[in-house]
């Protein structure tokens, strides 16, 4: 059977924070045997209460997730080492942490984030996120700290134009921690987090409710 060595197909990309922020850089591979991605800080996997690496794609994805943002202490070049039997590759992102009082004009606010939202399974929720900035801000989600790619979810998930998250036939698998985050050439802001609750469909079935006594 043909091997392969590792192949990047999502790049971690150079970010700038705000001091007590967010940051997260995603990283993920392919290969044959499918590899590993880990995270590295001068040559040193990463290892502080504030660092989490949360893994996906059954360890050949990881995102390296840093909060609250220091400053200077969290300024440097992060490592996404992605291994396997036939080879090791490596690719860098550079973190920039400025403090609220050196942010440029332009630099990314929330102006409405999410809120905790509960929805019947089978349903339709739609998570809220506002933003500016100049240039305007990308919008992006996070679930759980992951990436959501809505183009993965056969149009059962969709970003509306005006940045919030619309989830339609609501599973519990959607239930969750969820971030909406803005980005543009100046920097990057998260949201605070909201949770999501899918509940099962309520039963008109009083009988369920009884207590029998003996």
């Amino acid at each position: 059977m043909a091997t392969g060595p590792p192949q990047f197909v999502k790049h971690p990309v150079d970010q700038i924070g705000v001091s007590g922020g967010v940051a997260s850089f995603v990283c993920q591979a392919t290969g044959d045997p499918k590899p590993r991605v880990t995270w590295n800080k001068k040559g040193k996997k990463v290892n502080s209460q504030r660092f989490e690496t949360i893994e996906f794609d059954e360890g050949a994805g990881a995102v390296l997730r840093i909060q609250p943002l220091r400053t200077p202490r969290d300024e440097n070049i992060y490592e996404c080492v992605a291994q396997n039997s036939v080879a090791e590759i490596t690719v860098n992102a550079k973190l920039t942490v400025l403090r609220e009082d050196q942010l440029p004009p332009g630099f990314p606010v929330i102006d409405m984030g999410p809120q905790l939202k509960v929805v019947e399974r089978t349903r339709t929720a739609t998570m809220l996120c506002a933003a500016s900035g100049n240039p305007d801000p990308e919008i992006t989600w996070f679930k759980d700290f992951l990436p959501v790619d809505p183009s993965a979810s056969n149009g059962r998930i969709k970003q509306l134009r005006s940045g919030g998250l619309q989830i339609e036939s609501s599973e519990e698998t959607d239930q969750g921690k969820y971030e909406c985050v803005a980005s543009n050439s100046a920097g990057v802001r998260y949201s605070s987090p909201a949770n999501l609750y899918v509940r099962g469909r309520e039963r008109r079935d009083s009988q369920k409710w009884q207590v029998w006594s003996p």
